[in-house]
């Protein structure tokens, strides 16, 4: 049985191996322009700061601060690697299609372009969303709400964890037709299959952008809303790649 498994587990080596030297030459270009990054990754918190400090006259003393020792020296690790992470995604689609192609018809083989560049889009289209439609309004809210009271001193360490967990999970989201459509090709749902499973669908979205976003429920519906029309298209992808035929 392992002697099955090792040309598989050879390609896959190769495959992680290809993937990690894409990032670690990333990740090394990041750190050296982290600062620009960085200034890209903390704009919609500053933007925040300004806003509720514009109303709330406490909120005017709202600073982004570090509690480490070497919290600079993390902070830019951290963006970088973040960054890599971004700029690797099509690398990454295009040596997970390489490693599963062998197991492909000759003309599912021919998906390739759709897969990288479709997943690339799309992923990329759930970060801007993220970042220029969610965060704004999810940071301004949180950091608005109690500023009467307190002062908001962020933790840069804990933003960027808490920064990188939207986008991230607005990236893989916005996958979601990409996926429902190589499973029709596959033939493995339909346009029937995927409305009778709509209901369940709605409520793991739900689950999923209260697991990924702040404990509000405005950032959870700009992540649900967007999730529920991707899943109406999708069904739209499915009926016309494997549309439900009735049993005679």
């Amino acid at each position: 049985m392992f002697e099955s498994l090792r040309p598989h587990l050879v390609e896959l080596r190769q495959r992680l191996i290809v993937i990690v030297l894409t990032m670690v030459v990333l990740f090394i270009l990041s750190f050296i322009y982290y600062s620009p990054i960085l200034e890209w990754i903390t704009q919609p918190l500053n933007d925040a700061l300004n806003s509720v400090g514009n109303i709330m006259e406490n909120a005017q003393e709202g600073k982004v601060t570090t509690h480490q020792v070497g919290g600079a020296f993390f902070v830019a690790m951290k963006v970088a690697f973040f960054s890599s992470l971004l700029l690797s995604m099509p690398v990454i689609l295009w040596q997970i299609w390489k490693f599963v192609a062998p197991g492909l018809y000759e003309h599912e083989k021919k998906l390739v372009i759709p897969f990288v560049v479709g997943g690339s889009v799309m992923f990329a289209l759930g970060i801007l969303f993220a970042y220029y439609i969610v965060t704004p309004f999810g940071f301004e809210f949180l950091i608005a709400f109690g500023s009467e009271n307190f002062i908001p001193y962020i933790n840069i360490e804990d933003y960027l964890g808490f920064f990188m967990k939207i986008l991230f999970g607005f990236g893989i989201a916005f996958e979601l037709p990409i996926f429902i459509m190589f499973l029709a090709i596959m033939g493995l749902v339909t346009d029937k299959s995927l409305i009778d499973f709509f209901k369940y669908a709605v409520l793991i979205i739900f689950i999923f952008a209260a697991i990924l976003t702040p404990p509000d429920v405005l950032t959870q519906m700009l992540m649900a809303i967007p999730l529920i029309l991707l899943y109406a298209i999708s069904i739209v992808i499915a009926k016309i790649i494997n549309p439900h035929k009735e049993e005679e």
